[in-house]
């Protein structure tokens, strides 16, 4: 049976994640503000989970509804086959988000579509699931935009940028998927040396050899939402994850390096890499940017330097962006370097002519991604 979907990206993203849900052979791809739309069955879906990497979630859209006021919210939520989805002992949680829309108030929203759905239960069974807003079973979506409702099921549970390779989420202020965007950027799969002066934890990188080894970002997770619904196929699924398992690559032909000045931050990097599977593929090393020269010719450079989000900090990072664009000058000849910037202050100080400027979000930050390229 075919569904519509929708899969939700971060502002800047929907183009590739439209280029990725096409490479997967879905129909219907259809990009629109914050996420692309595409139809097929259950199973298309949650590939689409397993194999997507600059997408957030995958949503499974049950019906839409025209919304004026919380009655007719309450009344079209509690309309819909919820046991179709839901058993009393599994657990349920509602996202509600709103834009332009008589009710102004997500929380409010968000309880009133909990008492429909839970109302609608226990008419038919006589009892009523329990609310679990951390890990659910089935995480409901209700979307209110200009008195329009839209009720959605997420397919893939918590966010796809959470792979599981990460551990301590606190110290990688890159999300994975937004890694996995500026390699996307660049084109590149594997063809030439791939460098990240300022590492970090090690995501671009990591991300960069999982999607040039072929490896399904998926099969770095212990679960997704679709596998506590009730219609789960688990034998079906379990022929995709085998498919995806058959089709990674156990060597790549060019080096992938990591360098960062915290020798704390190059453990972390190994750790993270060791656990996505690509650690014989990837080097990482502690060492300060003023030292870093690239050992080949071309190649290409990531990074992902501090913007100076507080006031006052702009000033101090001024030396390191004169210090990049320095040493892409001198040192970097042939290689051609992506630099994702969130002050379009400090990238004048780059003091390089870019390229091409890709706008791109990071969380909340407006941000570049400058391509230079070195002659």
């Amino acid at each position: 049976m075919n569904h519509k979907f929708f899969v939700t990206a971060a502002k800047g993203l929907e183009e590739l994640v439209a280029g990725e849900l096409a490479a997967l052979g879905l129909a219907g791809i259809k990009a629109e503000r914050g996420g692309v739309a595409f139809s097929g069955t259950l199973l298309d879906a949650c590939r689409a989970c397993l194999w997507l990497r600059t997408a957030s979630r995958v949503l499974m859209v049950l019906a839409e509804f025209p919304v004026a006021t919380p009655e007719e919210l309450y009344a079209g939520i509690r309309s819909l086959n919820w046991p179709k989805y839901l058993k009393p002992e599994m657990t349920m949680a509602v996202d509600s988000v709103l834009r332009d829309s008589a009710m102004t108030h997500s929380g409010f929203v968000a309880l009133k579509s909990k008492d429909a759905v839970v109302d609608a239960m226990r008419d038919k069974f006589g009892r009523r699931p329990d609310v679990d807003t951390k890990t659910p079973d089935l995480r409901i979506n209700v979307h209110l935009v200009k008195n329009r409702c839209t009720v959605s099921l997420d397919v893939s549970g918590e966010s796809l940028d959470r792979r599981g390779y990460h551990l301590d989420r606190n110290k990688a202020p890159l999300r994975e998927n937004l890694a996995a965007a500026l390699v996307a950027f660049s084109g590149w799969r594997g063809e030439t040396p791939l460098y990240d002066p300022m590492c970090g934890s090690g995501t671009i990188v990591t991300e960069a050899a999982l999607n040039a080894a072929n490896v399904a970002p998926g099969l770095l997770r212990e679960k997704f939402g679709f596998q506590k619904w009730p219609g789960h196929d688990a034998v079906e699924w379990r022929k995709v994850i085998a498919e995806a398992k058959g089709l990674r690559r156990s060597a790549l032909d060019v080096p992938l390096r990591g360098y960062d000045r915290s020798p704390g931050s190059v453990d972390m990097a190994r750790q993270n890499a060791s656990r996505a599977g690509v650690a014989g593929m990837t080097s990482f090393s502690a060492a300060d940017f003023s030292s870093f020269a690239p050992a080949d010719s071309p190649a290409i450079i990531f990074m992902n330097p501090p913007y100076g989000e507080r006031m006052g900090e702009i000033g101090e990072l001024v030396p390191l962006y004169r210090q990049i664009g320095d040493t892409l000058k001198q040192k970097c000849k042939g290689s051609t370097a992506y630099i994702l910037c969130g002050s379009s202050e400090l990238a004048g100080h780059i003091g390089l002519k870019a390229a091409r400027r890709i706008p791109v979000w990071n969380g909340p930050i407006e941000c570049r991604l400058m391509k230079y390229e070195m002659y």
